[in-house]
């Protein structure tokens, strides 16, 4: 199965962030938590991620630092900023939300014609 490119970009933010929350790390370390905590179900690319850190930085969500790795190559490490941790929340309180839904709608046992029935779900606070 692949992640769509609609559902990838809007979770990117939010994976990154999340990932970060456990302390700094760079950019290949990222794709690879990302393809480990999919189960190698989504598989991240350089050209995917260095746009989002650059934007999550420019937001003054992330900083960076250039350090250098075990081996002496040249890396940038990325932390998130005291401005993350707001965003992360409401980011959290949304993805419940839509969650709640897709549950809510998936567990539903809909026959062809009563698509009305769909209309009546009601969704709880999260």
């Amino acid at each position: 199965m692949k992640i769509s490119k609609d559902l990838n970009a809007a979770s990117a933010s939010a994976i990154v962030l999340g990932i970060l929350q456990t302390g700094e790390s760079y950019g290949y370390a990222i794709v690879q938590k990302v393809r480990e905590l999919s189960g190698g179900e989504v598989e991240w690319t350089d050209g995917m991620l260095y746009p989002i850190l650059h934007r999550l930085q420019a937001d003054g969500l992330i900083d960076a630092r250039w350090g250098q790795s075990e081996t002496g190559r040249k890396r940038k490490y990325y932390q998130l900023t005291a401005a993350a941790h707001p965003v992360m929340n409401d980011d959290r309180r949304q993805w419940r939300t839509v969650q709640a839904i897709l549950d809510r709608l998936w567990a539903m046992e809909i026959s062809p014609g009563s698509a009305a029935q769909a209309s009546t779900v009601s969704v709880p606070a999260v």
